[in-house]
């Protein structure tokens, strides 16, 4: 597996300072990606190119290079992330030329992806060994040096604490407690709220577990599916010791009936608030009831240990 950490900040110089690594944008030209590609560099990320096709040799904000193909984008910038801002009927093609230019990272805004046209993306990004954040993802962070995504800024700062989320709405919300409580990120990343994703909890979990300075983790989950019981037995057989805390959206969500998020359903007891808090409890992972309680948990399993 690639290394989400390489990818985002690279090595250190000679000052012991991670550097800001290159970022493209396929459809910088768009309201959405404009709007979006702006703050980001407004927080420090290092939007080196665009990419529109057949708006090549145009400038946006008269200083990032607009390129018609995303191998141009690589071949002038180098990079290895990408961000995609466009409609998801073309979120297959877009991915495809991407990961087939050399992209690493591919970090996929667009929401309500064909599962079809999502399959076919992760079985390339297995083929390329990249990674896929998304579709429907809202971010991925390292806090104070590069952020990708759509999320405001000021919910985030750095620190020793991974925060994993299903909900965009919550990534921030819990980063903002975490924050509020003193209590830095060292990496977010939001999985993102279609059904097929292409870096699912378990894996998001296995990318950031062995950072040397991680020094815990948030985990924030929700009704539908199994994906929180999946990552909550894989964490009991990895024999992760780092403090871990949990929270699941959706507890009084009625059963069978759709909430929020495509797979946000809950069938008889499979993915039910009840059966992924069970298996959390198993895996030693206390629970919030609320957000706001997040911190508070996360400091007494810390000096617990």
């Amino acid at each position: 597996m690639v290394n989400i950490y390489e990818i985002l900040r690279g090595d250190k110089d000679e000052n012991g300072d991670y550097q800001k690594q290159p970022v493209i944008v396929q459809g910088i030209t768009g309201k959405y990606g404009s709007e979006h590609t702006k703050l980001m560099m407004d927080y420090g990320t290092n939007i080196a190119a665009g990419v529109t096709p057949g708006k090549g040799g145009q400038k946006f904000e008269n200083t990032v290079p607009i390129y018609n193909t995303v191998k141009e984008a690589i071949d002038a910038s180098g990079a290895q992330i990408a961000i995609m801002f466009v409609p998801a009927k073309f979120f297959l093609d877009a991915a495809k030329e991407a990961l087939d230019a050399g992209i690493k990272l591919l970090v996929a805004i667009p929401e309500h992806v064909p599962i079809r046209d999502a399959m076919q993306t992760i079985e390339l990004v297995k083929q390329k060994n990249a990674i896929m954040i998304g579709p429907n993802t809202p971010e991925v962070i390292i806090p104070d040096l590069i952020k990708v995504g759509i999320m405001p800024a000021s919910p985030f700062s750095a620190g020793k604490i991974a925060v994993l989320s299903k909900s965009g709405t919550l990534l921030y919300e819990i980063s903002n407690n975490l924050t509020s409580a003193g209590v830095g990120q060292n990496i977010t990343i939001g999985i993102g709220g279609d059904p097929v994703n292409g870096t699912r909890m378990i894996d998001a979990f296995d990318m950031v577990k062995d950072e040397p300075d991680l020094e815990g983790m948030v985990v924030v989950g929700e009704i539908g599916g199994e994906a929180e019981e999946v990552l909550a037995q894989h964490i009991i057989d990895s024999g992760f010791k780092k403090p871990i805390i949990g929270y699941i959206a959706g507890r009084r969500a009625p059963k069978e009936k759709r909430m929020g998020h495509a797979g946000a359903i809950i069938m008889g007891t499979y993915g039910s608030a009840e059966s992924k808090i069970d298996m959390f409890t198993k895996a030693n992972i206390p629970v919030a009831k609320r957000p706001g309680e997040i911190a508070i948990l996360l400091a007494g399993k810390m000096n617990s240990q």
